[in-house]
């Protein structure tokens, strides 16, 4: 299935503790269906210190479900992701407004 939210895109999370809130996608990992946004579910892991690095406590952004994420239209209000043709190749397109995402 294509992807319908993509590195780089702009999201707002829908439930869970961060619920509300904003950022742009960092990394999605397709194959579990999740995605990680920068600055959001923030988990603290703790490392052990070795000649090459500090360790202690480090926060780390976690893994947030594909399903729990919407896309930003350009009114800043989550909408979902469509797909359509428009001079031949396939675009994806907010549903809200109609307008194309990918140029």
């Amino acid at each position: 299935m294509a992807a319908k939210l993509k590195k780089g895109d702009k999201v707002v999370v829908l439930v869970g503790k961060d619920r509300g809130k904003t950022g742009e996608i960092i990394r999605v990992l397709p194959r579990e269906g999740k995605a990680i946004v920068e600055g959001l579910n923030i988990a603290i892991r703790h490392t052990r210190q070795s000649q090459t690095s500090q360790g202690g406590r480090i926060p780390k952004a976690m893994p947030i479900q594909l399903s729990n994420l919407a896309y930003l239209d350009s009114n800043g209000k989550p909408t979902r992701v469509g797909f359509r043709f428009e001079n031949g190749t396939k675009v994806r397109y907010a549903k809200t407004t109609g307008e194309t995402i990918d140029a």
